[in-house]
């Protein structure tokens, strides 16, 4: 039987002992399972932000992969558990929309089960933690391969958003937002290169980014490219377009962060 890998995503952070716990379910279920950490920094309660980190990474995974994400600010309330089957990947989460993206990809092979078989939990139940009690030991028992409809029947009324997209209010007007600041400082934009083919194209025009107080005008195609400290455009590896700088932090330097309005003036 192949590999059985499970991924990690959720705002716990790594100063108390919530993921190990997590961790120590699946493996006491399967332990045989190899997990993988996407990322534990989302932002406290920012289900988009989780949205975006999980559909950015899922499909690098094999076949058959169970990406467990927690991003759960209604934890104890009746929002449901669900089991979600898109493509070749199954997700296990809970229903708030932090699937919205991946939502959105994936237009064929999609399945939303609400998980309604509780003997697979951990009991007690805690109203605080459905991450260990209830999300960890379902991915659990996916990676050994236990079969979907044992969980819960298909459902169509879960939760999910449209994601920001860019809007073109004019032939010289692209106005977009930032949606995420790396570790680096970048700012990614919701606005890819179909979205300004103005710039991107084979004969690129002029054009001026506004972001905060900055005003940027040069594309680059690599980050050493440009000069150290210098604010410029370049295409990052998730297909939109960043506000970068070379070893230096672009957010700082522009003075702002997720959330930012960004506008694209073409001339």
């Amino acid at each position: 039987m192949a590999r059985s890998i499970v991924t990690l995503t959720t705002d716990f952070g790594t100063a108390d002992p919530y993921v190990g716990i997590m961790k120590g379910v699946i493996l006491n279920i399967n332990p045989d399972a190899e997990i993988v950490d996407l990322t534990h920094d989302i932002r406290a309660y920012d289900v988009l932000e989780a949205a975006y980190a999980v559909a950015q990474a899922y499909r690098y995974f094999p076949s058959r992969t169970v990406h467990l994400v927690v991003v759960d600010p209604g934890v104890g309330t009746p929002r449901r558990p669900l089991l979600v089957s898109a493509g070749t990947h199954q997700f296990v989460c809970p229903d708030n929309g932090v699937l919205s993206v991946v939502f959105a990809n994936e237009t064929e092979g999609l399945t939303v089960r609400a998980i309604e078989a509780s003997h697979y939990y951990l009991e007690p139940v805690s109203n605080t933690f459905h991450g260990r009690d209830v999300f960890a030991p379902v991915a659990g028992w996916l990676s050994r391969r236990v079969e979907v409809e044992k969980f819960g029947e298909p459902i169509t009324d879960y939760v999910k958003y449209a994601p920001p997209a860019p809007k073109r209010l004019n032939d010289k007007l692209v106005k977009g937002v930032v949606i995420h600041v790396d570790r680096f400082g970048s700012l990614r934009t919701n606005i890819t290169p179909h979205d300004v083919p103005e710039i991107f194209g084979a004969d690129p025009k002029p054009f001026k980014i506004m972001a905060g107080k900055a005003e940027i005008t040069n594309v680059r195609s690599a980050y050493a490219e440009g000069a150290q400290g210098e604010l410029f455009a370049i295409v990052g590896s998730t297909g939109f377009i960043e506000i970068s700088s070379n070893r230096a932090s672009a957010a700082q330097v522009v003075g702002t962060g997720k959330g930012t309005e960004v506008g694209i003036v073409l001339s």
